[in-house]
Order: C-alpha cells, then sequence, then structure tokens
C-alpha cells in the first residue's frame, strides 16, 4: 500500500490539479470541501498528508489543524498548509499550529511536490 493523501480545499480547479500530481506519484488520494468534512475524512482515511488550505467553509484550515495536533492518535501525519495568505504573521500562525510546511498560492507544482515528497520520505513507510 502506497502513501495516503488528503486535499482539503473548496476550489474545484485546485483540487483536481493537487489530486491529478498525488496520483500521478501513486499516492491514494482522498478529497474533503470543508473543515468539518476534513475532520470526518482523517478519522476513516487516516492520511500519512494532508494538503489544507486555509480559508474553507465551516472551519477553518488553521482550525483543523489544531484539532488534528490535539489528537494524539494524528501526531505522526504531516500537514501542508495551503493559502493565498502570504504575510509572515498567518505563516507563522500556522506553523505554530503545528503544520510541518506552508506553502503560498500560487505555487509552483515543482516546488510543492518536492515539500511533500521531503515530508513523506521521513515517514514511516506505509504497512
Amino acid at each position: 500500500m502506497g502513501f495516503r493523501v488528503l486535499i482539503v480545499d473548496d476550489e474545484p480547479n485546485i483540487v483536481t490539479s493537487l489530486a491529478f500530481l498525488m496520483r500521478e506519484s501513486s499516492y491514494e488520494v482522498r478529497i474533503a470541501r470543508n473543515g468539518d468534512e476534513a475532520l470526518r475524512v482523517l478519522e476513516a482515511f487516516r492520511p500519512n498528508l494532508i494538503l489544507l488550505d486555509v480559508m474553507l467553509p465551516q472551519r477553518s484550515g488553521f482550525e483543523v489543524c489544531r484539532e488534528i495536533r490535539d489528537k494524539p492518535a494524528f501526531a505522526d501525519m504531516k500537514i501542508v498548509m495551503l493559502t493565498a495568505k502570504g504575510r509572515d504573521l498567518e505563516r507563522d500562525e500556522g506553523l505554530g499550529m503545528g503544520a510541518d510546511a506552508y506553502v503560498t498560492k500560487p505555487f509552483s507544482t515543482k516546488e510543492l511536490m518536492s515539500t511533500v515528497h521531503g515530508l513523506l520520505q521521513s515517514t514511516a513507510p506505509p504497512s
């Protein structure tokens, strides 16, 4: 079994692009379109990595990140925050809540994939 990636974003074009990139790297992919759905999906799917948009309906990416980090069972999940908010303040907030990386939109797909691969290499291989 390969690595599992949960994409959490409400923009259809971004979801389509990210899903394509992740599947091209042979990652198993699930999608959530809001913060509440993300928390439900991650319980059952148990992703190795989450691509998490900051601005989401129902619950922000910051809130989702905080909830994930509050659960010891999810301690090993890698979180990459994706956002159009590129100010240092937002970046510091995301990283301070436990995100492993912070990527500003628009992003280079090459750089994003390098970040994803790097984080997953530091993760225990899936069983």
